[in-house]
């Protein structure tokens, strides 16, 4: 190639001279930095850590560089300078404020998975990278939690980590019994998961964490990352705490007169997870269509509020391509959050078995199935179906507990075949089952079902709910049919982006990787 340069005596110092009579701008470099294949110019893109100009050489073809001035005089070119793309790294992405607040590098943080799917190892492994993570608490015993922690505040004894507090409307006392683990244990980050409204248990953790400063401002100790699908949710969380509830606190000695007049000025939430098709618990809701509404109801509450700092609000819910952890910070939230693709690495708390199910998922092989938590109330989770018969079985269960009044009110050919080929054993066997389950996890279970046939029929699906996650998480063979996986259809939409990578395989995922690959833009 062949360039005519300039009449000047040398390039400027940084390459780049403008000309005012002609409002045109050069580049000074070496001509063999400059890319103008595809490949070449995309491989620059994708790097994205330099700043990238866009030139157009003497023959009219344009091209990319990150280069400029060379040490070889013989290569030194001038090319008319048409545009410059400044740098961008992961760590300009979201709300720095975040990342200040959490201790972490991005604005990143992968969400709960109940049954400890979302594991320590996984928690660990992106607390290193500086990522949060939630611990999986839904579902877990105390004892069970209170190890979580030990292992993970020995790993990462200043953080970043986060433990999930799910909203147990059916189990109260595991609701409790959290709550008085994470404030024994200092977890001063908590994820709210599948609330309805507010509890006085999530509403406890967040006050008696307040402290007035030396210079009178509040101090939040404990913070409360609320994951929510819905406006009315939202907005509980977005405002202070009800005086109803900080009082009955302020009366049982939960939290101090003072505690409850600071969570009175101070909203429930320092952060908002926008949650919108995701698996497990999930309302199907668009992330166009509700990131944006709950934008704005934070708008319309901060202003009547006044916070000194506003509820930061994340998106979560289909996040699992490039494409979608830009459009979500391109929509204005100030973090992404990560679920399903997660469930597939090395480091979840699951099975081989599902992993390797997961990897071949696409974005159709999910449905909605009944939730073992709030059976009763109807409410569902989303799961895959691929390679498991758990959704339609679960939802056969869940017709004829609405159908009958009990147990024996099922026909008798139909009590066989569910004991033969759903349940896997007697109806009976379950019960006892489930009173030895229960009278170590919730006693009242046991009490609410005595003498009500309904209740105790709901205990016994619910046992085979619950133990479907926990069978799919241990691998337990013969009941691979049974698994239920929970899966959104971001993990089809995952699995698309990195065919052909070495992220096809399951074997080769692991999450902190995946985080990076999701932010540098290219699964290598």
């Amino acid at each position: 190639m062949t360039a005519t340069l300039p009449s000047i005596e040398s390039p400027p110092s940084n390459g780049i001279s403008y000309s005012p009579a002609s409002v045109t701008a050069k580049w000074f470099g070496d001509q063999r930095m400059v890319r103008f294949d595809q490949t070449g110019i995309r491989q620059l893109l994708e790097a994205g850590g330099e700043t990238c100009f866009w030139v157009r050489d003497v023959q009219g073809r344009i091209g990319a560089t990150t280069s400029f001035g060379t040490t070889d005089p013989a290569q030194l070119c001038s090319m008319e300078l048409l545009a410059t793309l400044p740098p961008y790294r992961p760590e300009q992405f979201g709300d720095p404020l975040f990342r200040q607040t959490y201790g972490t590098r991005y604005a990143y943080m992968a969400g709960a998975m109940a049954n400890g799917i979302a594991s320590e190892a996984l928690v660990i492994a992106l607390g290193k990278a500086g990522m949060l993570a939630s611990f999986g608490a839904g579902g877990l015993v105390p004892a069970r939690i209170e190890q979580a922690i030990d292992t993970i505040q020995q790993a990462l004894p200043n953080g970043p980590y986060a433990f999930n507090l799910i909203h147990s409307p059916s189990e109260e006392a595991l609701e409790r019994k959290a709550v008085d683990l994470y404030l024994q244990k200092g977890v001063t980050v908590i994820e709210a998961s599948a609330f309805l409204g507010l509890t006085e248990h999530v509403v406890r953790y967040r006050a008696a964490g307040m402290q007035r400063r030396s210079d009178g401002t509040i101090q939040a100790t404990n913070r409360v990352i609320a994951k929510v699908s819905r406006l009315e949710v939202a907005s509980v969380f977005l405002k202070p705490a009800p005086a109803s509830i900080l009082q009955k606190l302020v009366d049982t000695g939960s939290i101090s007169p003072e505690q409850a007049q600071m969570a009175g000025s101070l909203p429930m939430a320092d952060d908002i997870t926008v949650e919108a098709d995701s698996g497990g618990h999930t309302d199907k809701r668009s992330l166009v269509c509700l990131l944006p509404a709950i934008l704005n109801l934070r708008d319309q509450i901060q202003a009547e509020q006044k916070y000194a700092q506003p509820v930061r609000i994340g998106a979560a819910g289909g996040i699992s391509t490039p494409e979608s952890v830009a459009g979500a910070f391109a929509m204005g939230a100030s973090y992404v959050v990560t679920g399903s693709i997660n469930q597939a690495c090395r480091e979840s708390g699951t099975s081989d078995h599902v992993r390797a199910v997961l990897a071949q998922v696409s974005m159709t092989d999910v449905m909605m199935a009944p939730a073992a938590d709030m059976f009763e109330l109807g409410v569902k989770l989303q799961v895959a179906k691929k390679g498991t018969l758990f959704g339609p079985r679960a939802q056969k269960l869940y017709d004829l507990y609405n159908a009958y009044p009990s147990w024996e009110a099922i026909p008798e050919k139909e009590r066989t075949v569910l004991e033969k080929t759903v349940l896997g054993e007697s109806f009976v066997t379950i019960w006892e089952h489930c009173l030895a389950f229960f009278s170590e996890r919730d006693p009242e279970q046991i009490t609410l079902a005595t003498d009500h046939p309904k209740r105790k029929m709901a205990l016994v699906f619910r046992w085979y709910l619950g133990l479907s996650s926990v069978w799919a998480n241990r691998g337990v063979a013969g009941r691979e049919l049974d698994y239920q996986i929970w899966c959104g259809p971001a993990m089809g939409s995952f699995n698309q982006w990195v065919k052909g990578s070495r992220l096809e395989s399951w074997q080769n995922r692991y999450v902190a990787d995946i985080a990076d690959q999701l932010l540098q833009g290219l699964p290598t």
